[in-house]
């Protein structure tokens, strides 16, 4: 953000309070608007070159108490008269039609510590190495994705509503660079251009039919007067990554994919958006799934109206292959991610969807996604390689509410199909107040034959964001590496599950707690030995950026997946801190060349 729209949105938007968080020397100075943490100085170019001179970033008086803050020195657009017009007119409905008036959309609240975002991008900047060395298995990058506003909101926000931005360390021959970069969609660059926001944000922007009505009629406001065109796609691309057809995407399910590079440096580009030659001409899920045998990838899309699910698929070449719309959903789903088998593909469709009864949001008002508590809860399951919905069988599951699958694999002969996944206890809840949120990792199997269903769970603790070892991907794994909410979104520590043991036993078999203050992301296995087919599931590293709210400091971990506390191996001080943010993915560096 340039230094007067910065001051701007600091002055007129929150009350600022100029107490400063504790920090180490080495780490950036924070800024502590009302809760939320901002960071205000330019990043620094390269460690090593800063041990007699640091980079003196620009500053602004904040007009309250003229207090110097570091600002990037960046130049504000030239905003013209509709563009005015239109952010009076949002300021309008923000402050007496729709105010940000519960937590989930406050960004007071949303954007609380590390959830804050960084204000600019960082260039590929040299890291340190604080403790052990990094191993040669990881000579490539780690990117996590997760979103960062572009701007500051002035009204109601969303965890879910900023801007995708990359995170990608770089690792050559047990040296690290970092680099943060947007991904430059559609909506990034329409928004820079213009010098503020234009598009409505989705999963905050529409409380109630007022609030509705109003923002609609903005939204159509701009669109006529041609502000931007949503035929080319209103995406975040904030939520996770994936690498196939030759091509690593940056994912948001609201959009199409949009293709992404890393340089030799280290640095991120975007290539833009992606539609296999014309035959992807809508969104798809942020979580498709490759299988690692046939090079395949699955994936699907769901939305408002019917057909409410469809599946489709790339063949190991990347071309996509013809749509199987799935009528049998008969409601809208939240369907945000699935699971497939060697033999099949299986979807939930839970309690969380569209809200359709128009009654509820005049007198209720709130988000338009919503739970249905008198729906039950399904899984469906569909051959692979279906060529139509006709196979297609749906199993009623009470209370099963899943928003991310870890792994499923098939069973006797291909008759029944087991699945792991976190089960979401209080659905209600996933939206509005995350920090209630308690998700318990279940293990269901289903006899496609005889329709019985039976399940049980893993761990009472509260897991989420969970991986396998992806040569698994489908296959009967053993392993589970899971996120600790403390409580969600806020992750404390990373727990090794074997989903092996009995039925009636806890299945956690190793744990690493980052420590006071401390939090993480979304582990990552990484395997030691990736093309040995000898080797163990186990055998590698679990890999994560995790903060520390006191210092201020970030930083990269990489544990030892075998060892029964996940022993820390090497640890990488990053030059900046990393926001807390959503799904990540390590490129192994053969690959990064081949993009």
């Amino acid at each position: 953000m340039d230094s007067v729209s910065s001051s701007s949105f600091l002055s007129s938007t929150f009350s600022l309070h100029h107490s400063l968080l504790r920090r180490r020397s080495s780490s950036p100075t924070l800024l502590r608007i009302n809760s939320a943490v901002v960071e205000e100085r330019s990043p620094i170019t390269n460690p090593s070159d800063n041990n007699d001179r640091r980079n003196k970033p620009k500053t602004l008086h904040n007009r309250t108490n003229h207090t110097l803050l570091s600002s990037p020195p960046k130049l504000r657009p030239e905003m013209t008269l509709a563009t005015a017009l239109f952010t009076t007119v949002e300021d309008v409905i923000n402050t007496f039609i729709d105010p940000p008036s519960r937590p989930s959309v406050d960004p007071k609240h949303v954007l609380s510590d590390n959830f804050a975002p960084v204000l600019d991008e960082l260039p590929p900047t040299d890291c340190e190495i604080i403790h052990g060395s990094l191993p040669p298995s990881l000579n490539g990058a780690y990117i996590r994705n997760g979103p960062n506003p572009q701007f500051l909101p002035r009204g109601p926000y969303h965890l879910f509503d900023g801007d995708g931005m990359l995170h990608a360390i770089k690792i050559h021959n047990g040296k690290a660079t970092l680099c943060s970069r947007y991904v430059k969609t559609y909506k990034y660059n329409v928004e820079k251009q213009t010098g503020a926001p234009v598009m409505p944000n989705v999963f905050s922007g529409f409380n109630g039919v007022t609030a509705s009505v109003a923002r609609g009629a903005l939204t159509a406001a701009r669109v006529l007067t041609g502000q931007y065109n949503p035929v080319n796609g209103i995406g975040l691309a904030n939520t996770s990554l994936a690498l196939f057809s030759n091509r690593l995407f940056a994912l948001g399910e609201s959009d199409l994919p949009y293709a992404v590079r890393l340089t030799e440096s280290g640095d991120i580009e975007t290539i833009g958006r992606y539609d296999f030659d014309g035959k992807l001409a809508m969104s798809m899920t942020a979580h498709p799934k490759t299988d690692p045998i046939t090079g395949e990838t699955f994936a699907f899309r769901y939305g408002p109206v019917p057909p409410f699910l469809t599946y489709f698929r790339f063949d190991s070449a990347g071309k996509k292959q013809r749509d199987v719309p799935i009528f049998s959903m008969t409601s809208p789903s939240f369907l945000h991610d699935f699971a497939i088998t060697k033999r099949h593909a299986i979807f939930a469709e839970i309690q969380l969807g569209m809200r359709m009864n128009m009654l509820d949001l005049v007198l209720e008002g709130g988000s338009p996604v919503g739970t249905d508590n008198g729906k039950t809860p399904r899984l469906g399951v569909i051959p692979k390689y279906a060529g139509d919905e006709s196979e297609m069988k749906w199993f009623e599951v009470p209370g099963f509410n899943i928003i991310h699958a870890i792994n499923a694999w098939d069973e006797d002969d291909g008759n029944s199909v087991v699945l792991i996944a976190p089960n979401i206890m209080s659905i209600e809840h996933t939206l509005e107040r995350m920090d209630l949120v308690h998700a318990l990792v279940e293990k269901v199997k289903i006899d496609l034959v005889t329709g019985i269903v039976t399940r049980h769970p893993i761990s009472a603790r509260n897991l989420d964001f969970a991986v396998i070892n992806p040569a698994f991907l489908g296959r009967r794994s053993r392993y589970v590496y899971a996120a600790i909410g403390d409580p969600m979104p806020k992750i404390s520590g990373v727990v090794k599950l074997d989903v092996s043991k009995g039925d009636r036993d806890d299945c956690t078999v190793a744990r690493r707690m980052y420590g006071s203050g401390c939090y993480g992301g979304e582990p990552f296995f990484v395997a030691r030995d990736p093309g040995n087919p000898e080797a163990e599931e186990d055998d590698g590293y679990v890999v994560t950026y995790v903060h520390d709210e006191v210092t201020g400091e970030s930083k990269f971990l990489v544990m030892d997946a075998k060892s029964p506390e996940l022993e820390i191996v090497a640890a990488v001080r990053l030059p900046r801190r990393v926001p807390y943010g959503f799904h990540g993915l390590f490129v192994k560096e053969s690959d990064l060349n081949k993009l």
